[in-house]
């Protein structure tokens, strides 16, 4: 069973930086697109940025030239890179397959962007 740690997120201010990780054990994840999400107080989990199996990257509009998405298969984790920072970036951040869900959610990481 494959479980998906997150972790990399904290307070930050307006404007700052913050690296995440995406860690997965129990299988060789390469072959699957993977995907960060995000889900704010009172609102529905959305897409962030997807990345395939061989590194092309998508990214929602709201995160463009903002967050860059990565992977390191061969240690089974995928990073993303947020810059820019903005209040409405707040939210607990998870990764999962894309499109298709096939692992259980992790816990997630708080990102909270704040003065």
């Amino acid at each position: 069973q494959v479980q998906l740690v997150e972790s990399g997120g904290g307070l930050v201010q307006p404007g700052g930086s913050l690296r995440l990780s995406c860690a997965a054990s129990g299988r060789i994840f390469s072959i699957y697109v993977m995907a960060w999400f995000r889900q704010a107080p009172g609102k529905q989990r959305e897409l962030v940025a997807r990345i395939g199996s061989a590194g092309a990257a998508n990214y929602a509009d709201s995160v463009k030239g903002r967050f860059t998405v990565s992977r390191d298969n061969a240690k089974n984790t995928v990073y993303l890179q947020m810059d820019s920072l903005k209040p409405e970036d707040t939210a607990v951040y998870y990764c999962n397959s894309y499109p298709s869900v096939y692992f259980t959610w992790g816990q997630g990481t708080q990102v909270t962007v704040s003065s």
